[in-house]
């Protein structure tokens, strides 16, 4: 048993304790690294954006709707004249 944690505590301080690295990135390689790391969180959070705005976009386009076509029996000529509703056809 002491033997199985002196191994556990001797691994973990193994992976702990720092070393030398022997390796150099130069200026362009670590912009471009960085580069490449930004433009990869701008494109999740853009995606993450939009599906998370696409419901209440959604929602916001059926209230208008809504109220455009609650609107409609004061505004009887009016309203069918309209080109921005979807709903109606506008083939003729």
């Amino acid at each position: 048993m002491q033997k199985r944690v002196f191994f556990i505590v001797f691994i973990a301080a193994a992976l702990v304790s720092p070393t030398a690295a022997f390796a150099y990135v130069g200026p362009g390689a670590g912009l471009s690294l960085l580069g490449a790391l930004w433009a990869l969180i701008a494109a999740i959070a853009t995606a993450l954006m939009f599906v998370l705005a696409w419901p209440i976009r959604r929602m916001l386009h059926r209230r208008r709707t809504a109220r455009a076509l609650d609107g409609s029996d004061r505004q009887t000529d009016a309203m069918s004249t309209r080109s921005d509703l979807p709903h109606e056809n506008r083939s003729t």
